[in-house]
């Protein structure tokens, strides 16, 4: 018995051997603890630290530029041809900057203080507005230029040429411009008359607007300096439809020639009657950008055959010119242009987009945070080619490359409703004959 048990023992103790030897060997305890997974810190919250304050754009919505333009009335076909050069630079951004959409629209100024003011009133409360493209006349821009540059916006005008929104003494920090400044044109216009018609006896009409009064003293200046005589200087009355009585004025001081760089509905009066004033059936006539439109020559009628303007030189733009013009024709179904500034416009467009993409913020989710100082900067910092020519700003605004030319309307082109777009002289050119009859 005791044997049995001694074996039954040793059994146990061998089984008891062979499961401590199966048994898996515990894990050493470790000596330091796992090291936790981390996530990147969420990017800071944008915070606007622009003097002027930012604008924020949501994600996928329109980045907004407004316009100020004069669509309505007698100048009307001046503020269609800028919104129109405005819309062709969209349409070759592609219609967006930075992935958000482009809207533009806008405001009619109406060539008028008042539409000036109150258009500026309206876009300077629209708080979406990022920037504006005008405006037409001058006489818009003087009200218009404070009112904007308050609100911290900056505005591009494509066509007003005062000398006085660019004066030191008088400009606007949001005031800037691709048209040029009139002091280039009148003189432009007097050496003209003075050196390629060879007359020496001159005479002016105004109708009080800053950007007639600006055009008509350059060109006095000048066309004095050059030897010539200023026989008389007339005003008239934006509104005035009977132009016999200062005709009859000028007549009776015998020019040779008569400037007025006016707008279209007391330029068409003009012309329209001055071949029926004694002594004015032969006096040359010559207007500025202002009504060189199909607008001024419908209103002035046959009496426009002939006759000159002083205005941005279409020649010397820059090569893709050409496919603009084209695509202008084609996209609004027209045969000619309905102003001379759509080109200023679109290098104005450009402007402001390569300035968003320059100074914009973008979050990860798309939305964009707009520094109004910033983006005022940057467009002063402009330096860029343009279609009209290469485009850098002064402190003061302008940024034009200026090339004036002068524009002369044939029989041919009145009887097609065509506006010239070649020019017959510009400053550096072969001389020119005058030519009564073309």
């Amino acid at each position: 018995m005791k044997g049995k048990i001694l074996l039954l023992l040793a059994l146990v103790a061998a089984v008891a051997l062979i499961a401590a030897c199966a048994a898996p060997t515990a894990a050493p305890a470790p000596t330091t603890a796992p090291a936790q997974a981390t996530t990147a810190p969420a990017p800071a919250a944008f915070k606007c630290t622009d003097k002027l304050g930012c604008i924020d754009i949501a994600p996928g919505a329109p980045v907004h530029i407004a316009y100020m333009f004069v669509t309505s009335g007698d100048n009307a076909s001046l503020g269609t041809d800028t919104r129109y050069g405005g819309e062709l630079a969209v349409d070759d951004a592609g219609g967006k900057v930075l992935g958000h959409p482009i809207q533009f629209d806008g405001q009619d100024s109406g060539c008028t203080a008042e539409g000036g003011q109150n258009a500026a009133t309206k876009v300077a409360a629209d708080k979406t507005v990022v920037a504006v493209i005008g405006t037409n006349c001058s006489s818009e821009s003087v009200p218009a230029a404070p009112i904007i540059t308050n609100a911290g916006l900056t505005m591009i005008s494509p066509s007003a040429t005062s000398p006085a929104l660019t004066d030191p003494a008088k400009h606007q920090a949001g005031f800037l411009r691709t048209a040029h400044n009139d002091k280039v044109q009148g003189a432009v216009a007097a050496q003209f008359v003075y050196t390629q018609l060879k007359f020496t006896k001159a005479a002016t009409i105004h109708d009080g607007s800053p950007y007639a009064q600006g055009l008509v003293t350059a060109f006095a200046d000048n066309f004095k300096q050059l030897g010539g005589t200023i026989v008389d200087q007339e005003a008239i009355n934006v509104g005035d439809k009977d132009m016999k009585p200062v005709l009859t004025r000028i007549a009776a001081t015998s020019p040779q020639f008569l400037y007025y760089p006016i707008f279209v509905a007391e330029g068409g009066a003009i012309a329209n009657q001055v071949r029926d004033v004694p002594g004015m059936e032969k006096v040359v006539m010559m207007g500025a950008d202002g009504i060189f439109t199909e607008d001024f020559v419908k209103a002035g009628g046959k009496n426009t055959i002939g006759m000159f303007w002083s205005s941005p030189d279409f020649s010397s733009f820059g090569s893709g010119y050409q496919a603009l013009v084209a695509a202008y024709k084609k996209k609004y179904n027209t045969q000619t242009l309905l102003g001379p500034f759509h080109a200023h416009s679109y290098d104005a467009m450009n402007m402001i987009l390569a300035a968003i993409k320059k100074v914009a913020v973008q979050d990860p989710d798309g939305t964009l945070h707009i520094g109004k100082q910033a983006l005022r900067d940057a467009l002063y910092a402009t330096d860029m080619q343009g279609i009209t020519g290469h485009i850098k700003c002064d402190q003061y605004g302008d940024c034009a490359d200026p090339h004036i030319a002068v524009y002369q309307l044939t029989s041919d082109q009145f009887s097609k409703n065509l506006m010239p777009e070649t020019p017959i002289w510009k400053p550096g050119g072969p001389n020119y004959t005058y030519n009564p009859n073309p």
